[in-house]
């Protein structure tokens, strides 16, 4: 670790204030004139007179349509692969009673309809098994009202109307 050994405070102190300050005054000056921009004034290429070209891939188009597109995409590649699997189970299976056949494909459906009929109908039971029970003490004057609103929206350009 080098050590600068300390000046005395006379004529060295002096010139290194005024260096100071003319290193001050230098870099607060006024700066180079030097160019910070070029303008390029040369004219553009002329283009020609042809009409344009559509250019392979996908077409421009909005983000939405381009989300949309790749969604059908894949929608379609992946029934792709489901029809093709159908296909080669019911050509392995070419032997089999038509109507044994038709029972196997419409079971899981009909299984899936029935409990959504039951769940639905659960719900409903439960809704109209309990009836709400409101139970309140008051110690003074009270004026209750209790309103029904029945909103009805109709129409290609929607309308509702609220009746009582």
């Amino acid at each position: 670790m080098t050590h600068t050994p300390k000046t005395p405070a006379g004529s060295d102190a002096a010139a290194q204030a005024a260096a100071l300050i003319a290193a001050v005054e230098d870099a607060c000056g006024p700066a180079p004139a030097v160019p910070t921009a070029y303008r390029d004034t040369t004219p553009l290429p002329v283009t020609g007179a042809a009409a344009p070209v559509a250019q392979p891939g996908r077409p421009p188009m909005s983000q939405r349509a381009t989300d949309a597109s790749s969604l059908m995409l894949a929608g379609g590649a992946g029934t792709l692969m489901a029809g093709t699997g159908a296909g080669v189970a019911l050509w392995a299976l070419g032997g089999v009673d038509p109507v044994a056949l038709a029972l196997a494909a419409g079971a899981p459906v009909a299984v899936l309809a029935a409990l959504s009929r039951v769940l639905r109908r659960a719900g409903q039971a439960a809704a109209q098994a309990a009836p709400v029970t409101h139970h309140h003490t008051y110690t003074g004057p009270v004026r209750q009202e209790h309103r029904t609103t029945t909103t009805t929206t109709r129409g290609v350009i929607a309308r509702t109307r609220n009746g009582r």
